[in-house]
């Protein structure tokens, strides 16, 4: 397939040239008693993120582990990226982050992705200390190392860490395509017009339309 010829960003998965990507997926941000919620009190925490996690633990979660048995299942490759710094004190961090409060230890349990699509074998995880993986990481040289130009994303949160990664991916050339039900913001409303508002970047599909589309691969 000439994915330089490609008029359309409606392109099925070629397994072998495609990568899923799930951000956020960590103890830190999804976590009640991880490092960003940890210090609130609990009228807070449930007033500003109690949906939140309450959808991701009835909905995203369980849709993110079928999605990740589908690619695995198809040869896709899976890759993560979490918050988490190149160093214990966080002196690597981007100063958003550090305007933010953000400060996940490296190795710590912050850092770690959710047990329930925890990798696997040889999977790759991409520490980044800014909300875009392409700007932290050395993801892009990775991809194209491997051959990859079909990026699947997965993850939190949909109106930021999510939508940078989609535009930048667009931008510097993969088609990208984002599972709509296996993403989530902190509340339904901002995730919808995240949705919309990406729609000039990326094919948007649910985890049982994708996972279809690996069945008819094998």
């Amino acid at each position: 397939m000439d994915f330089n010829s490609m008029t359309t960003r409606d392109v099925p998965l070629v397994p072998e040239r495609a990568a899923l990507l799930y951000i956020d997926v960590q103890n830190f941000s999804c976590r009640r008693e991880g490092g960003e919620f940890k210090d609130l009190s609990e009228p807070g925490f449930q007033e500003r993120y109690g949906w939140f996690l309450e959808h991701i633990a009835r909905e995203s979660l369980p849709n993110m582990a079928r999605l990740q048995a589908c690619c695995r299942a198809s040869k896709v490759e899976v890759m993560y990226t979490v918050i988490e710094n190149l160093t214990l004190d966080g002196r690597d961090r981007g100063l958003d982050y550090r305007i933010t409060g953000f400060n996940v230890p490296k190795g710590s349990w912050d850092g770690q992705v959710l047990s329930e699509i925890a990798p696997e074998d040889d999977e790759m995880v991409f520490p980044k200390t800014s909300s875009n993986v392409f700007v932290s990481t050395n993801i892009d040289y990775v991809l194209r190392s491997m051959g990859k130009r079909q990026l699947v994303v997965s993850g939190f949160i949909t109106d930021q860490c999510v939508s940078s990664a989609v535009r930048n991916a667009c931008d510097i050339g993969y088609l990208v395509t984002v599972v709509t039900d296996a993403c989530a913001s902190y509340s339904l409303d901002r995730h919808v017009r995240a949705l919309e508002e990406m729609k000039g970047y990326c094919r948007q599909i649910t985890t049982d339309a994708l996972c279809a589309e690996l069945d008819r691969t094998r």
